[in-house]
């Protein structure tokens, strides 16, 4: 349900990459970055959604992250663990992504009560992406231009309702990684007319008094009749935006094809969090739903073809196993950029793309045994290409690490002895 079609079409262009390290044979960390855009080749590629020079933070997030989860130092580690272990492989992959979001029309409400609480509406629904919790706070940011006594506790004051279609009309959807964006901004102009409206009672009514409250304020605004309610709409200007990142690590058991993810380290581009906890519980997330397509969703198909797994009890989902063992989000603060709402970028969608290290790292690691049965001749052919299907479930893990032949290969030895 994140990133519909954008998470195959990656992950085909990192397997092309995977192949051609394979194929040469260079580390495919060294292929990625041969073959990174450059600001010029953004600009082709995405037009206005390349953003300015300065938001080009593709070459800084890859070696931030390199120092920050210790990519080189890890590599070494993991390559002498191989060496001095023969029935457990590890290996890790770092990746990036550049995922292209859309800002869309987007309609708001603001509504203040005669006790001077305030009711929000707006056109996305919430389905647990934090959307009514930025939405609240926008609120609260926005109102508190007005500076009355009582406007710190502005927060317990919102409540956000879900809208409807006559409510409003125009309302728009939950999807595409912007909903939380355009509904804070929308919210944000309804504020901004509100605030247009109690300013000039405020300040005459702080002519006869040397402060006043909110609910004071709010009490004489409803005796004069001052419209409290205040709907926008949010149109965005062409501009789009992409954001980039990441690493991982992973532990696969040669004998039960078992992959147990070690670590994982991400740095992601938020531009100016709206909401830095609501960001990293989206980012997490989407990692740990994105591994459940690389290594356990597996949907069989019947002998006419038409998919049999009902449900839950029929293939596997992740689970707190799934989750790695250490588990690193950082989100980069890029920068002010009035193009965006607050100078934020979405969180939802494009770090679904980076759980494709995950796969990566499991390749690296089957390729690691396989090198070990080539080594000992009982693998023909080469060892390091070969094709590592998605979900790359626990048979296909074994498989590839080669159980038979490692099977036959001890039955030998003990014949011979």
């Amino acid at each position: 349900m994140r990133g519909p079609g954008d998470l195959q079409g990656s992950y085909i262009a990192e397997a092309v990459i995977e192949q051609v390290a394979s194929f040469l044979p260079m580390e495919a960390d060294t292929v990625r970055a041969i073959n990174f855009h450059t600001y010029d080749s953004l600009q082709l590629f995405y037009g206005v959604a390349a953003g300015d020079p300065l938001e080009y933070t593709l070459t800084s997030i890859w070696d931030k992250l390199a120092t920050s989860s210790s990519f080189d130092q890890r590599t070494e580690m993991i390559q002498e663990f191989n060496r001095n272990n023969v029935w457990k492989k590890r290996g890790i992959s770092r990746m990036h992504c550049v995922y292209d979001v859309t800002l869309r029309p987007t309609p708001g409400k603001v509504s203040i009560l005669s006790d001077g609480s305030i009711v929000v509406e707006v056109g996305g629904i919430e389905i647990g992406q934090g959307l009514w919790t930025k939405v609240k706070q926008m609120v609260a940011f926005g109102l508190s231009a007005i500076k009355c006594d009582g406007a710190e506790d502005f927060l317990d004051k919102v409540r956000v309702v879900q809208a409807d279609t006559l409510s409003l009309i125009q309302g728009g959807i939950t999807g595409g990684s912007t909903t939380s964006e355009s509904s804070c901004e929308a919210v944000r102009l309804s504020c901004e007319a509100l605030v247009e409206r109690l300013i000039p009672l405020k300040e005459r009514l702080l002519m006869q008094t040397d402060s006043i409250r909110w609910e004071k304020l709010i009490q004489q605004a409803y005796l004069e009749a001052v419209n409290l309610s205040a709907n926008s709409f949010f149109i965005p200007d062409s501009a789009s935006t992409n954001y980039l990142n990441y690493g991982a690590a992973v532990e696969v058991d040669l004998l039960t094809g078992q992959t147990t993810i070690l670590r994982s380290d991400i740095l992601y581009d938020c531009g100016q969090s709206l909401n830095p906890a609501v960001d990293l519980g989206q980012i997490e997330g989407a990692f740990v739903q994105g591994i459940g397509f690389f290594m356990l969703e597996e949907y069989t198909t019947n002998s006419d073809g038409l998919v049999d797994t009902e449900g839950t009890w029929t293939y596997k989902i992740p689970t707190i196993d799934t989750i790695p063992k250490q588990f690193n989000v950082e989100i980069l603060n890029s920068g002010h950029n009035p193009k965006r709402v607050l100078s934020s970028k979405a969180s939802g969608e494009p770090p679904l793309l980076l759980a494709a290290s995950v796969h990566c790292a499991t390749k690296a690691a089957i390729r690691e045994a396989r090198k070990q049965l080539h080594s000992w001749g009982c693998l023909e052919g080469s060892h390091s290409t070969f094709q590592l299907g998605v979900p790359a479930t626990m048979p296909i893990v074994k498989e590839l690490c080669g159980l038979d032949i490692v099977e036959s290969y001890l039955q030998c030895k003990i014949g011979s002895n």
